[in-house]
């Protein structure tokens, strides 16, 4: 995103941002909210005042920063139901919050409006190892649902980095997915239903507990969106059988274009692995430093690949991929003997970001993607990137299905090094949309990608998305400024790229 169009308040539709409110009318509005809420909510469940409600200032991308007017953190749906609706009767603005874990700005609090903090709806309600399914309010962490489940050797597949913290409602708003979604999909692929409520604090059912549901396929249209539709309470997952062995092979590449290469071949081989992951070799030095997961410092990038299933499955596809990857220029294979040695291998994986903060005041996480094809190429274009922007960013891919996670460094207590990290956020996004990819994967939109989606999407395909939302929320306060740009916010980037000399790219959509 571009510092020069910071991000926007403006509801669905609109031409322009709203003028922000003055001190006193802040203040007025706020001693209204609270005494309406008041009249439905414990005292202890509203915070308002200052240093209450910093805490919630920002998610996980926390170079953004908003105060929100009021917190609630309801402790039954009857209390979420009433906050909707008095927020609706109000026509006050409502951003839904799990564990802050997002990386987008997706719960960054609108200035005018109330965050409602779902952490409390955190108990497992249902476990059932004949359907194979759980039962589970929005706030449950997604490594509980397996913990819960492991007594009947049953797990959850969706295991995003975050998994020890990041909570199932969050995973539903942003279709997360994690180092296993090649082989069992992303949240979309993994829950059976969706209960929740409407801005106007309508009980509403996405999907079902059976196969199917009749009408439309709402349930694929409220993962992923990012709060916008409803308010997701309760999710009814699938669990599947934890298999009787994994193994992992780390394959070391003396070059990126190699390494990507490699990705392509194991999928053209016709395998599938369960877990397929790419990391360069500035990302390598800092996760080795802080986990020491037996990393190749050496390489120029390592691939993680998995196998699981039966002992004899495992070892006819960790074979079948060795061969692969030695045909691809691999220089070095090791295969985990232990399942201590497998876990030790993914440690490092899945500790990449808290590694890239020990190197870094900052970091920005990108999350386009691309074609398998074009990974070696995008690696490049951001070593260019790099030199143009005089800040260093570290990677770490999905690379079996394209997913990727540029770490962009840089240190937010400087405004130009913000400004740079912005505009080479921007350029990887826009470069992925160039290649055939898109600027989001499983992170969402928020209020980091806003620009980018005026690149992403015509006029037309803005307005088909601000049509779905305003049929759920038609006076557009949940989750308002975020996820789709408004005519306004593209025609002012449109004008920046013109400035900067960008717009003349071919491979961009015109403004």
């Amino acid at each position: 995103m571009s510092a020069a169009v910071a991000p926007s308040s403006a509801s669905p539709g609109s031409t322009s941002p709203a003028p922000p409110a003055t001190p006193s009318e802040r203040a007025a509005r706020q001693a209204q909210v609270v005494q309406a809420l008041g009249a439905h909510l414990p005292a202890h469940t509203l915070l308002w005042h200052a240093e209450d409600t910093t805490p919630y200032e920002c998610d996980g991308l926390t170079a953004y920063r908003q105060r929100p007017l009021v917190v609630c953190l309801p402790e039954t749906e009857a209390q979420v139901q009433a906050v909707l609706r008095t927020c609706h009767a109000l026509q006050v603005p409502v951003v839904a919050r799990g564990a802050g874990t997002g990386l987008s700005g997706g719960a960054m609090p609108h200035a005018m409006g109330v965050t409602l903090s779902l952490a409390r709806f955190n108990r497992i309600l249902q476990v059932d190892p004949v359907s194979r399914t759980a039962r589970v309010q929005c706030g449950v962490r997604n490594l509980a649902i397996s913990e819960a489940a492991a007594p009947f050797q049953l797990y959850y597949a969706p295991d995003p980095s975050s998994q020890i913290a990041c909570t199932i409602g969050g995973n539903i708003a942003e279709n997360s997915g994690g180092v296993h979604c090649l082989k069992y999909g992303l949240t979309v692929h993994n829950v059976l239903q969706v209960r929740g409520y409407t801005m106007e604090g309508e009980p509403v059912t996405f999907g079902s507990e059976a196969l199917d549901a009749p009408g439309y396929d709402l349930l694929a249209a409220v993962i992923g969106s990012e709060g916008m539709l409803a308010v997701a309470t309760e999710i009814t997952v699938k669990l599947i059988p934890k298999p009787q062995l994994a193994r992992c092979i780390m394959a070391s590449f003396d070059d990126v274009r190699r390494a990507g290469d490699a990705v392509a071949a194991v999928i053209a081989a016709g395998i599938i692995p369960a877990g397929l992951e790419m990391m360069d070799k500035p990302m390598t030095a800092a996760v080795e430093d802080f986990v020491r997961a037996g990393y190749d410092l050496e390489a120029a990038a390592i691939l993680l690949c998995e196998s699981d299933g039966t002992p004899e499955e495992v070892e006819e596809e960790i074979g079948r991929m060795s061969e692969v990857l030695r045909a691809a220029g691999a220089t070095a294979i090791t295969v985990s003997q232990s399942e201590a040695e497998r876990l030790r291998f993914w440690s490092g994986r899945k500790n990449a970001f808290p590694a890239s903060g020990r190197i870094s005041p900052d970091y920005m996480c990108l999350d386009s993607t691309i074609p398998r094809k074009r990974l070696a190429d995008i690696l490049l274009a951001i070593q260019e990137m790099e030199k143009k922007y005089r800040l260093r960013c570290v990677n770490v891919f999905h690379a079996g299905d394209g997913n990727l996670h540029p770490l962009v460094l840089f240190d937010a207590n400087d405004p130009d090094e913000l400004h740079r990290c912005e505009l080479f956020g921007a350029d990887i996004l826009e470069t992925s949309v160039a290649m055939g990819g898109t600027v989001s994967g499983e992170h969402g939109v928020g209020v980091e990608k806003l620009n980018s989606m005026c690149t992403q999407f015509t006029t037309e395909e803005n307005a088909q998305m601000f049509a779905l939302k305003a049929a759920f929320d038609p006076a557009g306060l949940l989750n308002p400024g975020k996820v789709i740009p408004t005519l306004h916010r593209c025609a002012e980037y449109g004008k920046m790229l013109v400035r900067a000399g960008q717009i003349s790219r071919p491979d961009l959509p015109r403004f």
